[in-house]
């Protein structure tokens, strides 16, 4: 899952995709490295960042989708937490809605996504983006956000969205900590009894950074692929990345080397 931040103000790319013409281009470019879906995002969602008004972020998206889904074969999916910019992103050839929220933020979202029949990724954050990183405390971190994620799924089920279209995705570096992050990945597979597919981002994020003691978002890219790797040894089957094809030749080998006969 290829990450399209279309927004000024991003924690990994810093703007550089904010252009309309720019960003179309490079979406094209991951889906010809391999991206078998596009995330299109007009909102940060970085740490502390301030939400973005629901016009503003539908004239963010709407036209790359436009574009995107007329020019590449990879599925195309809207960031979003609002209803209104996930109708308006389906209607213009959008077939996914990844909700950062998993449906706690607007009402309607699960009821848009099962009459456009869309495919959900439903994530787990304690917080909002501004003050996510205050609400770290958790009593029982896999239970609770387990728990959380089994009732996101059910009120999309609720509304309709079938059961086949839905993934879950933890939430890493959403109202977690270094630590946390890292008993997350390592406890994958206890997510699994939601019968729910796993996807996961860990791509650029800033735990990584600082358990390399290297605060820039270019230069972890070694820390983002064995994340990534580690991710699907325990089972994960969506990744959100940005560097595609770097991560796709490690998820290959990976895959090869578990999948290789024994002599």
């Amino acid at each position: 899952m290829g990450v399209l931040n279309v927004t000024p103000d991003s924690f990994s790319d810093g703007g550089r995709f904010f252009d309309k013409d720019t960003a179309i281009a490079h979406g094209i470019e991951m889906a010809g490295e391999g991206a078998d879906i596009i995330d299109v995002g007009g909102e940060s969602t970085r740490p502390g960042a301030k939400e973005v008004r629901c016009e503003e972020e539908i004239r963010r998206v709407i036209p790359v989708i436009e574009k995107l889904a007329g020019r590449t074969k990879a599925a195309i999916s809207v960031d979003t937490q609002k209803s209104r910019v996930a109708e308006a992103a389906l209607k213009a050839g959008a077939s996914i809605v990844n909700d950062i929220s998993g449906l706690k933020y607007d009402k309607d979202m699960a009821g848009v996504a099962a009459r456009y029949g869309a495919g959900m990724i439903l994530m787990h954050m304690k917080g909002r983006p501004e003050n996510m990183q205050d609400s770290c405390r958790y009593s029982n971190l896999i239970s609770e956000i387990r728990d959380s994620l089994r009732f996101s799924a059910n009120e999309a089920f609720k509304a309709g969205v079938k059961k086949d279209s839905v993934a879950i995705d933890p939430g890493i570096g959403f109202g977690k900590t270094v630590e946390q992050n890292l008993e997350i990945l390592n406890r994958l597979e206890e997510f699994k009894n939601l019968g729910l597919p796993l996807c996961v981002g860990t791509s650029r994020k800033s735990f990584i950074g600082k358990l390399l003691d290297s605060p820039g978002a270019d230069d972890i890219l070694a820390g983002t692929i064995a994340s990534c790797v580690a991710a699907v040894i325990k089972g994960v089957r969506i990744l959100r990345i940005h560097d595609v094809k770097a991560v796709r030749d490690a998820v290959t080998i990976t895959e090869k080397i578990s999948g290789a006969k024994r002599g």
